[in-house]
C-alpha cells in the first residue's frame, strides 16, 4: 500500500481525504491544514489523524496529494519532491509559468511521479467519447458557472477555461499556432468572463468561452471532423454523435440520407449516444495515480500536461490583458 497524506481539508480537500480512504492501494497517514481548529473538526469527522506540521507529515508518507490554493502549490511540491515523494498537484500546477519549469525539473531529478488533477481527462462523458475525436478541426466549448466567490482570487481563464484546454490540449495533436482573447471583469478584479481562440499548424481552430457569471452551470464541447461531429456535456455526462457515411446499396427507407449534389453521391446519417459508465473522477484520477507509482509509467495526466495547459492559459491571459488596455484608451478629440 502507498502511503499518501493529504495537504489542505477545505472543500476539496475533503473530498479528496474520503475517496482516498475507498481506495484500496492506499494507507491514509493523515493530513495537514493550516487552519488547526478547523483540522481538529475535520480529523473528528472523518476519522483521519491531522498533523501539526507540514514537514512531519511529510516525513510519514511515500506520496502527498496537494490540496491547497495554487499560490502555495510551488512551495509545497517542490518540498516533498526534494524529500523523493511522489505528488498529485490540484490544477492549476503551480502560480506561475517559471514555478512550473522548476517542478519539471526537480521531478525528473528526484525520479517521482507527478500528477495534475485536471479532472475532466477522467469524466466518463470525455472517455467514452475519446475513441470518436480521431482529427478533430473545430472545437467549440462553453463553461458557465454561477458566482461563488470561492476562486475569484484568480482569473476566470486558471479558474475555469484551464480544463477545457487541458482537453483540447489532450485531443490536438499538433502545435499551436496562434492565440487571441478578450475578457471582461464584472464583479472581481480579475476577468470573470472570457473566451479564446486557439488555432493549430494542422488547421484546426478551438473556440473556448468561460464565465463564472452566468444565471446557469454549463459544460458542454463540440467537436467537427472530417464526417463527424461528437458533443459532451461534462455535467449531465452524456455524449451525441453524428456520423456521415456513404450511401452503398439499398438504403433503409428510414434511414436519414442528404444528398450532397454536383453528382456528388449522397450520405446517410447515423445519430449515436453511447452508453456512459458511470464513475467518480476525482476517485479514478486518484486510483490512476497509484497505478503510475505501482507500475512504474508515466501517469495519466502528467507534470508537462500541466505545464502545457498552464502555459496556455497565461498566453491567454496576457492577450486578455492587451485587448483591455487596448479598450481602456482614451479617444483622443478630433480636431
Amino acid at each position: 500500500m502507498i502511503k499518501i497524506g493529504i495537504l489542505g481539508a477545505g472543500h476539496l480537500g475533503k473530498i479528496h481525504i474520503r475517496l482516498l480512504k475507498e481506495i484500496e492501494k492506499y494507507q491514509v497517514i493523515g493530513f495537514y491544514d493550516t487552519d488547526l481548529e478547523a483540522a481538529k473538526v475535520v480529523s473528528k469527522d472523518l476519522g483521519v489523524k491531522y498533523f501539526e506540521s507540514f514537514e512531519e507529515l511529510v516525513e510519514q508518507v511515500d506520496a502527498l496529494d496537494i490540496v491547497t490554493p495554487t499560490i502555495t502549490h510551488f512551495d509545497c511540491a517542490s518540498k516533498a519532491i526534494k524529500k523523493s515523494k511522489h505528488v498529485f498537484i490540484e490544477k492549476p500546477i503551480t502560480n506561475t509559468i517559471e514555478e512550473a519549469k522548476i517542478l519539471i525539473g526537480l521531478s525528473k531529478e528526484a525520479n517521482v511521479k507527478v500528477q495534475v488533477g485536471h479532472v475532466e481527462r477522467f469524466n466518463p462523458a470525455f472517455m467514452a467519447a475519446k475513441e470518436y475525436c480521431t482529427n478533430p478541426m473545430f472545437i467549440e466549448t462553453h463553461r458557465l458557472a454561477q458566482f461563488n466567490p470561492r476562486g475569484t482570487d484568480v482569473s476566470v481563464v486558471l479558474d475555469l477555461m484551464i480544463h477545457d484546454i487541458d482537453i483540447i490540449l489532450s485531443v490536438v495533436k499538433s502545435n499551436i499556432k496562434r492565440i487571441s482573447a478578450s475578457g471582461v471583469s464584472v464583479v472581481s478584479d480579475t476577468p470573470d468572463i472570457a473566451n479564446a481562440r486557439i488555432e493549430f499548424d494542422n488547421g484546426c481552430v478551438a473556440n473556448l468561452t468561460a464565465s463564472r457569471i452566468s444565471m446557469k452551470n454549463m459544460r458542454k464541447s463540440r467537436f467537427f471532423q472530417k464526417d463527424n461531429y461528437v458533443s459532451i456535456d461534462f455535467l449531465d455526462k452524456k455524449i451525441d454523435v453524428i456520423r456521415l457515411s456513404n450511401v452503398v446499396g439499398e438504403v433503409d427507407p428510414l434511414a436519414v440520407i442528404i444528398d450532397l449534389g454536383n453528382n456528388k453521391g449522397s450520405k446517410q446519417i447515423y445519430f449515436d449516444s453511447p452508453t456512459i459508465l458511470p464513475s467518480n473522477a476525482i476517485k479514478m484520477e486518484l486510483e490512476t495515480f497509484a497505478d503510475s507509482i505501482i507500475s512504474n509509467t508515466a501517469p495519466l495526466v502528467t507534470i508537462d500536461d500541466g505545464y502545457k495547459a498552464l502555459d496556455v492559459a497565461y498566453k491567454i491571459i496576457e492577450k486578455i490583458k492587451v485587448t483591455s488596455n487596448f479598450m481602456e484608451e482614451p479617444q483622443t478629440e478630433k480636431n
